[in-house]
């Protein structure tokens, strides 16, 4: 779990007021570790925050699937899978995420 700013900086102040990383880490409860990479990181930075989470894509860029879906309405998975260079199952899985349905089987000739 992670700590807050303000511990943080409480902890980073604490340490380069002159006490030793094994008291710091004793009195705030945590790592000698963690106060040390917090303190190299106000050192560099200046600042404690953690970075906001990367929520992107991988390989399939969602739009470009939607798009190609759309123009490619008779394509198979795989052939949808080669186009974007990953694997079936993870076109299937995108395509499920965007609520897209494809044709599992050819239809019947002569019927």
């Amino acid at each position: 779990m992670s700590k807050s700013v303000d511990l943080r900086l409480a902890a980073v102040l604490y340490r380069l007021d002159g006490h030793i990383y094994a008291e710091t880490a004793k009195v705030f409860h945590v790592s000698v570790f963690a106060i040390h990479t917090w303190v190299q990181k106000y050192q560099e930075t200046g600042d404690l925050s953690d970075k906001p989470p990367h929520r992107g894509f991988k390989k399939i860029d969602p739009e470009k699937l939607r798009t190609y879906a759309q123009e490619h309405q008779d394509a198979t998975q795989q052939e949808i899978a080669d186009e974007f260079g990953c694997s079936n199952q993870a076109i299937s899985k995108a395509l499920k995420r965007l609520n897209i349905t494809r044709k599992k089987n050819a239809p019947l000739q002569g019927t």
